[in-house]
């Protein structure tokens, strides 16, 4: 019997065994997936059962307690709320600002304690702006301007059955970058003149050099005319001072001419008196209550007599 047909030769125990090692890697990859499946079917019935949830949060306020010349210290409030059954850790706060991109501080706040359990806390984060570094490292930023900023945190909480969790949170505004007023005794007016006490009218000279108003509400600062000091200011009344503008105020003061000396005569001949002021102003402003410091060494300012004491009282000549 003759055939071209080469007959098919099967090793069955080859085949079978193939057949087997198949059998047994599906087997165990549905093992793997069954058991998988059933973890996360617990942990959800664990979620549904006892009520685990996200945590959410959401900055609440940005406060400026202190705010002067030199910094500007910054308490962002943050309100966290925990959904969950049991208190959960906040392990770490990262904290960036930014203006225009461009870093002005970052800084990480360890172990910042725990959130109660359906409850929820507030947490602050304190940062303080050094403002010689940002005008230092930022030449643009100039001295009494308002520079926007970018608030960036991130809450970094541990949840059962979530894990690890990253809250972002963002947050803009503004902050000034502060400078101090000029400050001059454009004349001095008597109001009643004598030896013995002299009653007279500072008429100041301010000019704010900042992109925001000042509201003036006091003075603490000390006159010396001709190397004498006729004692510390006071304001008698609250002022504005406009943004990038001049304002003038008056201030009454009281002194004992014969005091002195020889320069007493240099001043009552109208002669150019020497002058210097030290002290600070306290002012409101946009962004908080500010004291800043004034100075002026070595100006020059006229004495003037009221017609009630034989004087010119026209301001027309005035400097």
């Amino acid at each position: 019997m003759a055939s071209s047909d080469n007959p098919e030769v099967v090793e069955r125990g080859v085949k079978d065994k193939e057949h087997k090692e198949d059998e047994k890697d599906e087997g165990k990859g549905g093992f793997i997936e069954k058991v998988k499946g059933f973890i996360h079917d617990i942990g959800e019935k664990i979620e549904e059962t006892i009520g685990f949830g996200k945590p959410t949060a959401d900055v609440a306020e940005i406060h400026i307690p202190c705010i002067n010349l030199e910094k500007a210290d910054i308490v962002v409030d943050v309100l966290i709320k925990n959904p969950n059954p049991v208190p959960i850790p906040l392990i770490d706060i990262n904290y960036l600002i930014e203006s225009d991109g461009r870093k002005l501080i970052s800084g990480l706040i360890p172990d910042s304690g725990t959130i109660r359990a359906h409850g929820e806390e507030t947490v602050k984060v304190p940062f303080t702006l050094i403002f010689d570094d940002i005008k230092n490292t930022y030449a643009d930023i100039k001295p009494g301007s308002i520079i926007p900023y970018r608030l960036k945190v991130d809450l970094i909480v541990d949840v059962p059955v979530f894990g690890r969790l990253t809250i972002p949170l963002e947050k803009t505004g503004e902050i000034p970058i502060p400078y101090k007023p000029d400050i001059d005794i454009e004349k001095i007016k008597f109001e009643r003149f004598s030896m013995e006490e002299t009653v007279a009218i500072l008429h100041l000279k301010l000019e704010n050099k900042n992109d925001f108003d000042l509201g003036l509400k006091d003075l603490d600062y000390e006159v010396w005319l001709c190397d004498m000091s006729i004692g510390v200011v006071d304001l008698a009344k609250s002022a504005k001072l406009d943004k990038n503008g001049i304002s003038y105020i008056d201030i009454p003061i009281t002194f004992r001419p014969k005091d002195f000396g020889s320069a007493l005569w240099d001043m009552i001949r109208g002669k150019g008196t020497g002058y210097s002021m030290k002290g600070n102003i306290l002012v409101d402003t946009p962004f908080g209550e500010m004291k800043l410091p004034i100075s002026k060494e070595g100006g020059t300012t006229r004495l003037k007599k009221s017609k009630e004491d034989g004087g010119d009282d026209d301001d027309d000549d005035d400097e």
